[in-house]
């Protein structure tokens, strides 16, 4: 009989583990939850609040590998003479002590990986208003934490078992499903031959050709073609079409490298759907990364680069398959592109 439990129990897990995780986000009241393909969620305060943010983020799976720091700063640096965070640390005007042999403490960023003192000191804020440093104006709300935690434990099936945050019960770390296997989107041709002088000439007539026959409202004279060798026999063809004041949208085709070109545009399909776009993406700043091979986009929600979307995708010889997707729907001074939450990841 145990053997049977046991056995259903691992298949059970197997299953999970072939099913992709749907990516999800979400607001509650002042905490944000971002989980990607991989089950892989991160949660933090929102809102402009002086800078300081708590960060908690965790892995799919029996394991439980878990993070969370608090950090003051954002898209700038505090102050040289701003004094250190953790002997000022308050929770609704209460002290709040850390056990620095579990935590590294830096002048402004407290972390733990360690899983026990991240489920203390959880517990212990859960029901919490307010995190806040004495002397200073900064705070961070924790309106929305409690639901967050639940989110996660929802989003990664852990409802019900010992590794659950919130709803805790009697499974056991094994019955939470593992992450699902990780795509892999190959590079096709990663070093195509160059283009030649001629070729590369012929390929910027024919894209000003293209520019001067498209829709754009963009001012001719700030209008640009770009032209990458993107294998032996296709090229990638951007024009600037349209532009704002910190975004331009772009338009592309994949070429054929030989007379008489040949060119059909590129289309940006989503794997997933989400609550910010439809299923397929425009060509925002749209650029390619030579080294890694690439097709990136960054659509800006505002000039100071603090929020909006990130996409990598690679040419799989027939499409652009998406790599990367990373959003940031708030608008907060916290962090630029490359640290946006990801929705999607590959290999």
């Amino acid at each position: 009989m145990r053997h049977c439990v046991l056995l259903t129990l691992l298949l059970s897990v197997l299953s999970a583990s072939a099913v992709q995780a749907a990516p999800a986000q979400q607001s509650f009241t002042d905490w944000q939850v971002t989980c990607n393909n991989q089950n892989f969620c991160i949660a933090r305060n929102t809102a402009e609040q002086g800078g300081l943010v708590m960060t908690l983020s965790r892995s799919a799976g029996a394991k439980t590998d878990a993070t969370l720091r608090i950090e003051l700063g954002g898209l700038a640096s505090p102050a040289p003479t701003e004094p250190p965070i953790a002997p000022r640390l308050r929770l609704d005007n209460a002290p709040l002590a850390l056990k620095a042999a579990h935590w590294q403490l830096t002048p402004w960023r407290l972390a733990t990986d360690d899983t026990a003192t991240i489920n203390a000191f959880l517990k212990t804020i859960q029901e919490g208003q307010t995190l806040a440093l004495s002397g200073g104006t900064q705070r961070a709300s924790l309106d929305g934490l409690k639901a967050a935690m639940l989110f996660i434990d929802a989003q990664q099936k852990r409802v019900g078992s010992e590794t659950a945050w919130i709803k805790k019960g009697d499974d056991p770390p094994l019955s939470v499903p593992p992450a699902p296997a990780l795509k892999k989107v190959a590079v096709v041709n990663p070093t195509p031959t160059p283009l030649m002088h001629d070729e590369l000439n012929d390929l910027l007539d024919y894209g000003t050709w293209r520019m001067n026959n498209s829709q754009c409202s963009l001012d001719p004279n700030r209008r640009e073609v770009r032209v990458t060798a993107l294998t032996d026999d296709k090229a990638l063809l951007i024009i600037s079409c349209e532009a704002g004041a910190y975004n331009t949208v772009d338009l592309a085709w994949l070429v054929s490298r030989k007379k008489p070109f040949a060119a059909r545009p590129v289309r940006l399909r989503l794997p997933f759907t989400p609550s910010s776009e439809g299923g397929e993406m425009e060509l925002m700043n749209a650029g390619f990364d030579e080294k890694n091979r690439e097709l990136t986009t960054l659509a800006l929600g505002r000039g100071l680069g603090d929020c909006g979307i990130q996409t990598r995708w690679r040419f799989d010889g027939q499409r652009f398959r998406l790599v990367r997707y990373a959003e940031e729907p708030t608008c907060d001074n916290w962090h630029g592109p490359d640290a946006w939450p990801t929705l999607w990841i590959t290999r």
